[in-house]
C-alpha cells in the first residue's frame, strides 16, 4: 500500500481506465495531476508512473509513444531508496520490463519493427528483476504475446 498521496491518486486514474474502463476520466484526472506536479520538472516517481498510466489512456499511438518515452527518462532519475519511501513493491530494476514492453508495443504499432525488437530485447534481459507474482506473469506474458507479433510481421515480410 503507497503512502504517497501522489501515488494514490495515480492509483484511482489507472482504477478508473482498468477497473471502471472510464478512459476519458482517468485521461483527465492524469492530466490535472500532470500540472499539479509540475510535469517532467516533477519528482521522477510521480513522473514515471503518471506518464506510463497517462500512455495507456492516449488515442493516438505517437502520443502514447512520447508518454512511454517520458517515463523511461524519469525511470533513469529514480533510486531505490525514493520507490521504497513512496511504498511501492518493486525496485527501479523492476521496473524497467514494462516500460520497454510499452515502447515496443507504440513502436510495433507504427511500424518501426526494429526499435520494436530492441526494446523487446532489453525488456526481456531486465524481466530477472520481477517476482514470479501476478505482476511479474502479466508482464512475461506481454513480452511472449509481443515476440509473436514481431515474429509474425517478420515471416510476412521475408
Amino acid at each position: 500500500m503507497t503512502t504517497d498521496q501522489t501515488m494514490a491518486r495515480i492509483g484511482q486514474g489507472v482504477e478508473l481506465h482498468h477497473g471502471r474502463g472510464q478512459r476519458e476520466a482517468a485521461r483527465d484526472l492524469f492530466a490535472r495531476i500532470w500540472e499539479e506536479i509540475g510535469g517532467e520538472r516533477g519528482d521522477p516517481l510521480h513522473v514515471c508512473v503518471l506518464a506510463h498510466s497517462m500512455a495507456d489512456v492516449q488515442d493516438d499511438v505517437h502520443q502514447e509513444l512520447l508518454w512511454d518515452q517520458r517515463a523511461l527518462a524519469a525511470a533513469d532519475l529514480l533510486t531505490d531508496e525514493r520507490v521504497a519511501q513512496a511504498g511501492v513493491p518493486l525496485s527501479v530494476a523492476g521496473l524497467y520490463p514494462s516500460l520497454h514492453l510499452n515502447l515496443a508495443e507504440c513502436y510495433r504499432k507504427l511500424g518501426d519493427l526494429d526499435r520494436a525488437r530492441e526494446h523487446l530485447q532489453r525488456a526481456r534481459a531486465g524481466i530477472g528483476a520481477l517476482g514470479d507474482d501476478g505482476y511479474g506473469q502479466l508482464i512475461k506474458g506481454g513480452l511472449d504475446r509481443l515476440a509473436q507479433q514481431l515474429a509474425a510481421s517478420r515471416k510476412a515480410t521475408s
